[in-house]
């Protein structure tokens, strides 16, 4: 499954690799989407990536991210030849240790580095660029019931599993008229080490406050009848191929494979559906740190997806050499300015101009 994935994104990828180069002739250096540390540092302009650059970049992790990489890979390389960008998945966690084991130039990471983990960097500055959004989505199976809708404190009970059976009373509650079929539930969850998972579970500490009691982590004790899959795919092929299933799958692998998903009800008390522009809506109601690193998850405002979760491309701001620093800002840069072109078409949503401009003016920190 995941390399299909991997196969229908980079069909994606070359798909736009036309949009994205008419778009970059028609950049200039006003525009706002160029990056003003790029063009000064040999790295060249976020648009147009004017200045060549050379050499082989790394990256593995967040899963969230893929199907973005492999499009915007595809697409670059059209703009910078001979620069060879590759992209694995494997999950936030792994895309941080190798990172730290520095086996990669840059990570994927849904979430920033967690205490615990810090001292495998051995002191070394990482700096945060985001580079996408997008909702978490709570998919189901559940033959009959297309427009369901569950609360922070429901969800919790779901995936504790203290709600066995799709049609207890806490999720009647919910979705009053509605007719619940007694199907059992089958938790799809992830099996690696998972941003998403860090940014689902952080969504019910701070949402559902006393009805969870598993906390948060990259990595969560599910109960034992759980399904795990690997990456957001495989989550997504569980609930597909599972009749009663529910799991937690962002928003382009849903899209993808084609799932139902829920409403969820936000910090406001609406209940919202997972989109693009709801996604949207949450981050620009998140605060940004100076590091740039920020959460959308439970963010305020009436039209915010409360499960709204953003992913990080983490690098070193010292590099081991000049060449690999330059092709560090060109791509993150390209990234950040024509790269989020490319994001409505697959499925994501595009960092708020704000975040995008605070990112693009840390790109100057990255040396050698």
């Amino acid at each position: 499954m995941q390399l299909r994935y991997r196969q229908q994104a980079m069909t994606a990828g070359v798909a736009v690799v036309a949009l994205t180069l008419a778009l970059g002739a028609c950049s200039s250096s006003s525009s706002s989407s160029s990056s003003p540390g790029a063009s000064s540092s040999g790295g060249g302009s976020s648009s147009s990536g004017s200045a060549n650059v050379s050499g082989t970049l790394n990256g593995s992790g967040s899963t969230f991210q893929l199907a973005f990489q492999q499009a915007a890979i595809s697409a670059y390389k059209s703009v910078q030849p001979n620069l060879t960008v590759n992209y694995g998945g494997g999950g936030s966690g792994k895309g941080r240790t190798d990172l730290a084991a520095g086996t990669v130039n840059f990570a994927g990471s849904d979430s920033t580095i967690p205490s615990k983990e810090a001292s495998n960097f051995s002191g070394k500055t990482v700096l945060y660029f985001p580079v996408v959004i997008g909702p978490i989505t709570l998919s189901y199976n559940l033959s009959g019931v297309s427009s369901l809708k569950l609360s922070p404190s429901t969800i919790a009970g779901i995936f504790s599993g203290k709600i066995k059976t799709w049609n207890d009373p806490a999720i009647k509650a919910d979705n009053s008229g509605a007719s619940l079929p007694s199907t059992s539930i089958t938790l799809a969850v992830r099996s690696d080490s998972s941003g998403t998972t860090a940014n689902f579970s952080n969504f019910l500490v701070e949402a559902a406050g006393s009805a969870w009691t598993l906390g948060t982590s990259s990595t969560i004790n599910w109960p034992s009848t759980a399904r795990a899959g690997s990456g957001n795919a495989g989550v997504a092929q569980i609930v597909k191929s599972t009749p009663g299933a529910i799991g937690y799958v962002d928003y382009a692998d849903a899209k993808a494979s084609s799932l139902t998903f829920a409403s969820v009800k936000n910090k406001a008390g609406n209940f919202v559906a997972p989109s693009t522009d709801s996604a949207t809506a949450a981050a620009q109601n998140a605060t940004v740190k100076p590091d740039d690193t920020f959460s959308a998850i439970w963010a305020p405002g009436a039209q915010s997806y409360p499960i709204t979760y953003q992913s990080f491309v983490l690098v070193y701001q010292s590099q081991s050499s000049t060449s690999t620093a330059a092709g560090l800002k060109a791509y993150i840069g390209y990234l950040l300015g024509d790269g989020q072109k490319l994001l409505p078409q697959l499925n994501y949503a595009p960092l708020p101009s704000n975040i995008d401009q605070q990112a693009q003016a840390q790109l100057s920190k990255i040396g050698s």
